[in-house]
């Protein structure tokens, strides 16, 4: 392990090998750092935080403070747990859960640009990309592989689905349907994410299907229950198009349209 002389390490870390922390440092009591993993100069470890193998944390983060929420208990024991490979750009800052045990989650192979700021209880999926400045209210879910333009914005309790995209400056105050994109202020849904699906290695006749269903559901002028009524009965059925309609189906704040 390559540790400055700055660093500050509570006896009690647990740091796997080959583990690097910069200058300056802090490291405390209840914190857990996966091997390979690299920590850069000024970094914040606290709370009870688990980093997981081969993460990159760039200079400022601070992740595992307390949660913001008013109804957090000051001394709960609540988690940040982070998965492998993730990249925390500066000053990015990572929020503890807010009840007792529960847990701010975040997946594998994610890019977390400067300043962005997760709150508490947020579960962000794997090979996410969340750019500079961009904020995540408590409560958000961001699903497998979406994208949040810089200086988004999203709301508490949102959810961002599969591939889906929010452009910068973008105010999330509904969710985004998967495979879709969402811009403006408050943001509406403008159309299906055909670059992120090819990308993301989804097939021509996949993305056909999922074209199919956008229409039905943004421009046929259906109500939402007609629309996958109507999705269900028209459209052939794949997983793309399932996890779709199941996501529409358990929005509780709605679609931005």
């Amino acid at each position: 392990m390559k540790i400055h002389e700055t660093a500050i390490i509570h006896p009690d870390a647990v740091l796997g090998e080959n583990v690097e922390i910069g200058p300056y440092s802090i490291v405390e009591e209840n914190v857990e750092i996966g091997s390979g993993t690299k920590v850069g100069p000024y970094v914040h470890l606290e709370g009870w935080t688990t980093i997981g193998k081969d993460c990159v944390i760039f200079t400022g983060a601070t992740i595992g403070n307390e949660s913001k929420d008013l109804k957090y208990v000051k001394g709960d024991r609540s988690f940040v747990i982070i998965g492998d490979r993730n990249v925390i750009r500066e000053y990015a800052s990572i929020s503890r859960a807010t009840g007792k045990d529960d847990i701010t989650e975040i997946g594998d192979d994610n890019l977390l640009m400067t300043y962005v700021h997760i709150a508490h209880d947020c579960k962000i999926g794997n090979r996410t990309i969340l750019a500079s400045f961009a904020a995540v209210g408590g409560h958000v879910t961001v699903e497998d592989r979406a994208i949040i333009g810089a200086k988004g914005a999203i709301h508490q309790f949102v959810r961002v689905g599969t591939m889906a995209l929010a452009g910068a400056c973008a105010k999330v105050v509904q969710d985004i349907p998967p495979y879709t994109i969402s811009d403006g202020y408050p943001a509406e849904v403008r159309g299906l994410n055909v670059v992120g699906l090819r990308r993301n290695g989804i097939p021509p006749e996949t993305r056909a299907l999922l074209k199919k269903a956008y229409k039905i559901l943004f421009r046929s002028n259906l109500n939402r229950t007609q629309a996958l009524e109507k999705i269900i009965q028209e459209v052939e059925s794949c997983p793309e198009i399932e996890h779709l309609v199941d996501f529409i189906k358990n929005s509780d704040r709605g679609i931005g349209v």
